[in-house]
């Protein structure tokens, strides 16, 4: 969940910089591969030298956003249920009365 989060926060900071660039267009999984293959490839790391990494991940997620949203041709609906037993409307089960009875035999033994 931390590297969700810092992912999250490297990919608005990325996009934040650039003006009028929509954050839902940095790409998760390029931040997630970057941040996975810098301590592989040992990138970045130098005696006496500051290590960026928020902004090596911000450089990549740059370098290949996504493309825009399309704009939407209809309103958000509410669909209808895919049940017909709600289709056929609202029943208030709460209302029923109900018998319970407990019939207890007994067999006789000879």
């Amino acid at each position: 969940m931390v590297t969700y989060q810092v992912l999250r926060l490297a990919m608005a900071d990325a996009t934040g910089i650039r003006p009028d660039t929509d954050p839902d267009r940095a790409s998760f999984s390029i931040a997630l591969n970057t941040a996975r293959d810098l301590p592989v490839q040992a990138a970045g790391v130098f005696n006496d030298t500051a290590i960026d990494l928020v902004g090596t991940i911000g450089r990549r997620i740059l370098a290949d956003l996504m493309p825009d949203r399309r704009i939407r041709t209809r309103p958000r609906v509410v669909k209808r249920a895919i049940s017909k037993c709600n289709a056929r409307g609202t029943v208030d089960r709460t209302s029923y009365k109900a018998t319970i009875s407990i019939n207890i035999l007994t067999t006789r033994t000879p």
